[in-house]
């Protein structure tokens, strides 16, 4: 009894001399004594890692838990299984940090170890890599005990920076916000995009900040502008991706304005062609011409809008006047023109040819007759009082003592209403029968308007003709009825 005392006695203090207590920067002189596992051979081989695997890896990861790197466990036990690993030799007076070692079939750990041996230590060496940082671990062969050399910072690359530009939308009219954006870009601390403009030169650069990634700009001239972006990383290096982007700013159409007569003398009621066709866009075409018309005052008369070529207005004027006739036309992308301006002034035709006739009686045996005349119209107030002077005459449809005849109107034509009309004046007849004397007349028209062209209107008009009474011309035997067709021309 007393001999196994003294062994376990020696044996505790060989460890203790041995390894100085590993928890106070043990120097370590020898090895192979408290080996955790013994690697047979001079190179550890796949079988024999296999079984470091297999066979040890409960008790491996025990002594990580121990060492308090138990979030190393399955980085190292990969890395055996890969059989990477480098020979080394570590010179007298190389620290460990921590070592795993078995003692009386227990697993210990050692820390602050200094290899104080007479040679270098030959290990095998195995880098773990984790959270930016490089793990060295070492087995001193042939024991296989496992030990943690070092911890080394690893430099983390800086990744290089990607530009990342958008520029929306891709087609704006003029003065229209641009919405450029490099808030995709990564791995950067800055960005730059210059403008380049229609003519190929640079109009400004921009710069952004991952924060502050987008900005809006606009354009007052058409074209295709180019954006050219670049990254800056956290070392100021530019990125090489491409990264480009185009905006085509649409330019505006161009109006162009003509009118059929200018001044429109005579005009009132006939149609005056207004004409915006040769308007023009310079990147697409013309989609819509706006007329307006005004008058002297600026008070609205009319509008019109046409959405097809040739974009030919034919408008009438019913009153004459000064008037201002614009237009603005609008192309396929919804660019407006500046607006086109013609002053207008149309005047009324107030003197008329006119041709009137039809069947009629003559008092006696109301006598059936045919009567022709042909005179002129003149407006003295448009649409509202004409004076009439007229010349022709009749033919009895009976023999004698029936005769043809000469006659003559000088009227007033009153308008009342958009179509009716009444007429009054004095006439003059020649005999309508060999025995009877001509003279003069009273004459009465009514009547209605039966369709108008520009200026021309035909009419339909009921007229009596009574004779100023005299003792030769009684009224009874001398007034006539007529039924008459009138143009005016």
């Amino acid at each position: 009894m007393k001999n196994k005392r003294l062994i376990f006695f020696v044996v505790g203090f060989l460890i203790v001399f041995s390894l100085s207590t590993f928890a106070e920067s043990t120097k370590l002189k020898s090895i192979g004594q408290y080996t955790f596992v013994r690697i047979r051979g001079e190179v550890p081989t796949q079988e024999v890692m296999k079984r470091l695997v297999d066979r040890y890896a409960g008790d491996i990861k025990y002594g990580f838990d121990l060492a308090s790197a138990g979030d190393l466990y399955l980085l190292f036990m990969a890395q055996l299984k890969s059989e990477t690993f480098e020979e080394k030799s570590l010179p007298v007076g190389d620290k460990l940090m921590w070592m795993l070692f078995r003692s009386q079939g227990k697993v210990k750990v050692a820390r602050d170890i200094e290899w104080a041996g007479k040679a270098p230590l030959e290990v095998f060496a195995f880098n773990v890599k984790k959270n930016n940082k490089a793990y060295e671990f070492v087995m001193p062969r042939p024991c296989g005990n496992i030990a943690l050399r070092s911890i080394t910072a690893l430099e983390v690359p800086v990744p290089s920076a990607v530009c990342m530009l958008a520029v929306s939308p891709a087609k704006v009219n003029l003065k229209d916000m641009v919405t450029v954006d490099m808030s995709g870009s990564q791995y950067t601390m800055s960005m730059e995009v210059d403008v380049i403009g229609p003519d190929g030169r640079k109009i400004t650069t921009h710069s952004f900040t991952p924060d502050a990634a987008k900005k809006q700009t606009s354009f007052d001239q058409p074209g295709v502008y180019t954006f050219k972006g670049r990254a800056m990383s956290e070392k100021g290096v530019a990125s090489t991706n491409p990264c480009e982007a185009k905006v085509i700013v649409n330019g505006p159409p161009t109006c162009s304005l003509k009118t059929s007569c200018l001044p429109c003398k005579d005009f009132v009621g006939k149609p005056v062609a207004i004409d915006a066709s040769g308007s023009a866009d310079p990147d697409g075409i013309v989609a819509r011409a706006d007329f307006a018309i005004t008058d002297q005052t600026g008070n609205p008369v009319d509008k019109f809008t046409d959405s097809e070529a040739p974009f030919v207005w034919d408008k009438v004027f019913d009153k004459p006047g000064s008037y201002v006739v614009t237009v603005v036309v609008t192309d396929d992308f919804g660019a407006v023109s500046e607006s086109c301006r013609v002053v207008l002034d149309v005047t009324q035709k107030r003197l008329f040819l006119l041709i009137e006739g039809g069947p009629g009686v003559l008092r006696g045996t109301y006598t059936a007759m045919l009567w022709a005349r042909a005179g002129l119209l003149y407006k003295i107030v448009p649409d509202t009082l004409d004076f009439i002077l007229s010349f022709g005459g009749g033919i009895p449809l009976m023999a004698k003592p029936w005769t043809s005849f000469v006659m003559g109107n000088a009227l007033l034509n009153v308008h009342v209403g958009p179509a009716f009309f009444l007429a009054g004046g004095l006439g003059f007849s020649t005999k309508e029968q060999t025995t009877r004397k001509g003279g003069i007349d009273l004459v009465g028209e009514a009547g209605v308007d039966l369709f108008k062209v520009n200026s021309s209107v035909g009419s339909i008009f009921f007229e009596l003709r009574a004779p100023v009474l005299t003792s030769e011309r009684s009224f009874e035997k001398h007034h006539k009825l007529l039924l008459g067709l009138r143009c005016i021309f």
